[in-house]
């Protein structure tokens, strides 16, 4: 095992990922932007704040060195919140060598510009890195992935020997692996399901039962695979691990931060306060944005999407994003 792997972003996914690989037998140098948390994974070989009781592989140097992080690295995992790609991305740049494979773990699109994360990746390293590109996506809450709970995810490169050589790495026992050439498919089915979350979550803070969940579910996975398709995607990509699989986990299961946030909006809490509680990034707030404005663009109807954007952006009530989007005009359910 000499590939040499840096991991940027030491939430509970980077952590979880970092851990996986090192515990396949990786040298992994996993960057940490809080020097308090870093002191406290190199003592007690836990993270503590954002996976707390898990004890973490001793192939595991914690830095706050980006460029340690990234200097002389085979692989370069981001797993950091996608509203600060650019920015970390932008201060590995002097430390990457031009054979580096980088793998993009952060699902969601940067506001200011629309860009998903490939295309952010793309605008910030130069043209002969981008062979090297790789994005992971899927069903895969970070606490199950590290008690080794069966998982399935997918990686997406425009180089498939890239993505195999990524799937090959990544690959155990728990963890199992699939190559896609649909890098937007992958890409806009990990960010666009986190805004169904939030309206699943808000679906079940007004208790309205298991019919409703499942129609915005099905109805949402509709609107994701219209916007989807508009924008270049496989159909079936969104059918997919990517696509229905990680909309399904993310929509019904109570580690989803984003369904969190829902459903604390049905119960009446603002915004505000629901993310002055949280201690991670709940991607599908600024996604909503985001797709919101997308979609206007491109002259695609997702309606889910736009009543959740009232209710974030504009503070319509919880109820009456229900009824605009039950009293809509009636159509065929396979009409785009």
């Amino acid at each position: 095992m000499n590939r040499k792997i840096g991991v940027i972003g030491a939430g509970s996914w980077g952590t979880t990922l970092a851990n996986l690989l090192a515990e396949k037998g990786y040298h992994v140098t996993l960057w940490v932007f809080e020097p308090d948390l870093c002191e406290i994974i190199k003592e007690k070989a836990e993270n503590t704040v954002y996976l707390p009781g898990f004890k973490l592989s001793g192939n595991i140097n914690p830095t706050t060195s980006i460029a340690e992080a990234c200097v002389d690295k085979d692989l370069l995992v981001s797993v950091t919140p996608s509203h600060v790609v650019r920015t970390v991305i932008s201060q590995t740049l002097p430390h990457l060598s031009d054979r580096s494979v980088i793998v993009s773990a952060s699902k969601g699109i940067e506001t200011d510009t629309l860009m998903p994360m490939s295309l952010v990746l793309k605008d910030l390293l130069p043209a002969k890195m981008h062979k090297n590109l790789v994005y992971l996506s899927g069903p895969s809450f970070a606490r199950e992935v590290i008690k080794k709970t069966p998982t399935a995810v997918s990686v997406a490169s425009e180089n498939i020997e890239a993505a195999e050589s990524v799937q090959m790495t990544f690959a155990t026992p728990y963890f199992r692996v699939y190559t896609s050439s649909d890098v937007t498919g992958v890409e806009l089915g990990g960010a666009l399901k986190n805004v169904i979350a939030i309206a699943a979550g808000v679906s079940d803070g007004l208790d309205l039962g298991h019919n409703t969940r499942a129609a915005l579910i099905t109805r949402g996975l509709a609107e994701i695979t219209r916007l989807g398709v508009q924008m270049g995607a496989n159909p079936l990509t969104l059918s997919g691990l990517a696509g229905l699989g990680d909309l399904v986990l993310t929509c019904t299961g109570d580690l989803s931060r984003n369904r969190s946030v829902g459903l604390r909006l049905g119960k009446g809490m603002k915004l505000k306060e629901i993310l002055e509680e949280m201690k991670m990034v709940a991607e599908g707030v600024k996604t909503t944005n985001a797709v919101y404005h997308i979609a206007r663009k491109l002259h695609v109807e997702m309606p889910i999407t736009e009543q959740i954007y009232s209710l974030l952006y504009e503070d319509k009530p919880a109820g009456e994003v229900v009824h605009e989007l039950m009293t809509r005009d009636l159509k065929c359910e396979l009409e785009y």
